[in-house]
Parts: C-alpha cells; structure tokens; sequence
C-alpha cells in the first residue's frame, strides 16, 4: 500500500528563539506534501514569547499541530520519545526546532519509502548556514546505499538527524531513544542497522541547518569525549567494530572533542565528514 501520509516531530525548549521556531513550523506548512499530524514537544516551560508563537499557530493550524507539554525538560531523547507516541502515522518527520526544510524534503522522502519499502529509515544532505540560509557555510553529505551506510556507521554518524523520515513501528521496536549524552540519535541508528533494519539518504538537499560556532562548542570537552569512546565500546562489544577500528575512532574523536573550538570546527567541515 502507497504511504501518502505522515506525522512530523519538533520538540522545543525554553531557549529557543521564537522567530526561529515560527520559521521552523512555517518551513513544514509549505511542505509541498503537506502533513496531517505535526507532534509539538514543549520540552518543559517555555516563555512567553515561545507561547505566543505556538498558540498563534494553534489558531491556525487547529488539530493538526498537536502540542504535548512536558513538566519539566528532561532533554531531547526523553521528548522525542514522548513525542513518538503521539505521532498518529507510521512514518515519522523529525524536525528541530530552528531549522527550515526544503518545500520537497516530506515529498522525496515518502517517495523512497513507497519505491523501497525495505527502507526504515531515510534523510539526505543538510546545509549549514549562519544567517542566511542562502548562504551556505558547509555541507553534510551523508552515505546513499545501506552498505555504505553501514561501513560509514562505524565511523560516524551515517544520518543527519535534523531531517530524518522514520518507521514509529521499527524505532519502537529497538526501544526508541535512549540516554546517551549528545549521541541518542546516533546510538537509535546503531540499534536499528545492527538489528536488520535498512536506510538509505537521499543525494539532494533537505534541510538548511543552524548551526554557527554554538553547534560546535556543544561538541566539548571531556563529557563529549567520553560519551562518544563509551559509544564506540558498545559497537566493540557487539562485534560492529574490531578493536583497531575502535581504538583509532577514540583517538580521533577524543582529539576533536579536546581540541580548540575553531580547530574543530575545522576538523568537522575538512576532515570528520570526508
């Protein structure tokens, strides 16, 4: 059966800027291939400019734009999750709450999971841009094949997360989001190859990303570098990897997360995504 339906997944926090969020959900409305369930995490308690932007487009989007609000923010893994949930269709658009997706992006994605339906996950190229989404800053240009998703995977992270189209059913079925500091996606994507489950990233532009030097400061310090040998031990221990490939991958990563910002800033637009 021809998937002509899906939800889309946003969750947002207090420090989001709300000409930003508004651009996000805006960038979704003019989605070429509109959607009939949009999923809005509140991610603990916002503000009141956040809350004027969403009641806004409540009025305008009525029950299509779903809102779930959370208590407290207990980080993007735990809302996606509960976000999840809610989503009312099998595939799933993620979404972040600052980015601005192409008017095809929901359009091309849901042609692949109709032309491949052994496809449960799919995203494609994202464009870094600082100000002006026009003005393109760096691009990340993820693996097309599954087995070259596969071989990328034990490298870095084969997905570009901000535009992710996936199967609920298969990311519930390898128990979703778990905590893993910065690295949830990526740990999901692991989960799901290991366990069968294919992927493929579309060779075109879905997305333009926000990124600027906050992104890369985010990727840190000894918790980061930590985090990501932690990571690398589970693909270790699960035979993903041989010991070789994990010892080079924490130095590698290691070396990134201690480095000077504009180092690895560097380091992530020449060297990590080649």
């Amino acid at each position: 059966m021809m998937a002509s339906k899906y939800s889309v997944l946003m969750s947002v926090y207090h420090r989001e800027k709300p000409e930003y969020l508004k651009q996000a959900i805006e960038s979704i409305q003019a989605q070429t291939l509109p959607t009939d369930d949009f999923v809005l995490v509140c991610d603990g308690l916002l503000n009141d400019a956040l809350d004027k932007v969403i009641a806004a487009k409540q009025q305008e989007m009525g029950t299509m734009l779903n809102v779930v609000c959370l208590a407290k923010n207990a980080g993007l893994g735990n809302a996606l999750n509960e976000g999840i949930k809610h989503c009312k269709n099998e595939l799933v658009a993620r979404m972040d709450s600052d980015d601005i997706a192409y008017p095809d992006r929901c359009e091309k994605q849901l042609a692949v999971f109709n032309e491949h339906p052994e496809v449960s996950i799919c995203s494609g190229i994202v464009e870094e841009f600082t100000t002006d989404p026009n003005t393109v800053d760096a691009k990340r240009v993820p693996p097309e094949t599954n087995a070259e998703i596969v071989e990328f995977a034990k490298k870095r992270n084969p997905f570009n997360h901000p535009c992710v189209m996936y199967r609920k059913s298969v990311v519930e079925a390898v128990g979703s989001y778990q905590d893993f500091y910065l690295l949830e996606d990526y740990y999901l994507w692991l989960r799901m190859l290991m366990a069968g489950y294919q992927g493929y990233n579309i060779q075109e532009p879905l997305l333009h990303m926000r990124a600027g030097s906050d992104m890369y400061k985010r990727r840190a310090g000894w918790k980061y570098a930590k985090t990501q040998a932690r990571l690398f031990k589970f693909m270790k221990e699960q035979d993903f990897i041989g010991e070789w490939q994990y010892i080079k991958s924490c130095v590698i990563r290691s070396g990134s997360a201690l480095a000077p910002n504009w180092l690895r800033k560097f380091m992530f637009e020449k060297v990590l995504r080649k």
